[in-house]
């Protein structure tokens, strides 16, 4: 009968052992799930940009701005084509092949590029001058497909220049140097040339493939023109400063397609700030990256806030009169 008992006491021990062991086992884990945080996720974002100039450098810094404002948390795998079309396509599959979250395309070129590497990885483009005439969106409004993004130019651009030439400067020929390989480019020169016809001047053009084309191109205007106006082209406006070396030995008004050649000597453009047209396209990526849209469902942006601006130095050294009804800002 001791030893029954004896027996009956051990097995109450053991159980309740058992019971004691699984409720602290089970309080632990509980204990752990409570205290548990989500890691942050992180992105890893390609950025292809076809070459170093003021105006696209300014739109990836804004970009890259945008994310950081966001409090991402990303990785930028970036590359440079440096002008170089079969390095472009490189870059492309490059990017492609490394697997990243999404791709940042920095001009038309680099914007057809990765379009064509991929149809699964989101792209977001700026510095693209006519997106649907690129072939990289369906319609503004509905861009369709793996691709969205700012275009680089306001409606207003390029009929406020025919007009400042005209009206202003008394242009009647206008001379322009482009890279006839850029689709943005030959874009905007059919725009020009239908509204300066309407206007009565003439447009005389002299064409570009590299950039160290640019300076004998431009002199080759010299005696045929009486102003000159340089558009968005990568090409031309990654040697810029041929440009202005040439109108001001001639005193030629140079016209040009955005802010940051004004600042590196062109007389005046309308235009907009190229880090906010960057920012913009950043503030898309953040939506998808976060999961809130697909590029599909983000319209296509133009630029806001066109403005007149004017390089005082080079008005003066034209003998320039800059008038009040200009209603323009100046350059530093």
């Amino acid at each position: 009968m001791k030893k029954l008992s004896f027996l009956l006491f051990g097995l109450v021990l053991l159980l309740a052992a058992c019971g004691g062991g699984g409720e602290k086992s089970t309080d632990s884990t509980d204990t752990g799930t409570d205290t548990k945080t989500e890691e942050a996720k992180s992105f890893k974002v390609g950025i292809t940009q076809i070459v170093e100039h003021p105006s696209l450098d300014a739109a990836t810094d804004g970009f890259k701005k945008a994310l950081e404002d966001a409090g991402l948390e990303v990785e930028f795998v970036e590359e440079n084509a440096q002008n170089d079309q079969s390095m472009n396509t490189t870059i492309a599959q490059n990017l492609v092949n490394e697997g990243v979250d999404l791709i940042f395309a920095n001009s038309t070129p680099s914007a057809q590029a990765v379009k064509g590497a991929t149809s699964d990885i989101p792209i977001i483009f700026t510095s693209v001058t006519d997106a649907v005439g690129a072939e990289l969106i369906d319609s503004m409004e509905a861009p369709g497909a793996n691709v969205t993004g700012t275009v680089d130019l306001h409606p207003d651009t390029i009929s406020n220049t025919v007009n400042f030439l005209k009206d202003e400067l008394g242009a009647k020929k206008v001379g322009t140097v482009y890279n006839t390989g850029e689709q943005n480019s030959v874009a905007q020169i059919e725009q020009i040339k239908t509204l300066l016809e309407e206007a009565g001047l003439e447009l005389v053009e002299a064409a570009v493939s590299t950039s160290a084309e640019v300076k004998q191109a431009t002199e080759s205007l010299i005696g045929k023109v009486d102003s000159l106006y340089i558009i968005t082209d990568n090409t031309v406006v990654s040697a810029l400063e041929s440009v202005v070396d040439v109108a001001n030995a001639q005193k030629l008004p140079l016209m040009v397609g955005e802010l940051d050649s004004v600042a590196r000597g062109g007389l005046g453009a309308y235009g907009f700030e190229y880090y906010d047209i960057g920012y913009e396209a950043g503030q898309m990526a953040v939506k998808i990256l976060n999961g809130e849209a697909t590029p599909s469902e983000i319209p296509s942006a133009y630029p806001a806030n066109l403005k007149l601006l004017i390089n005082k130095a080079t008005a003066d050294n034209l003998g320039l009169e800059i008038k009040d009804t200009w209603n323009a800002e100046f350059s530093k």
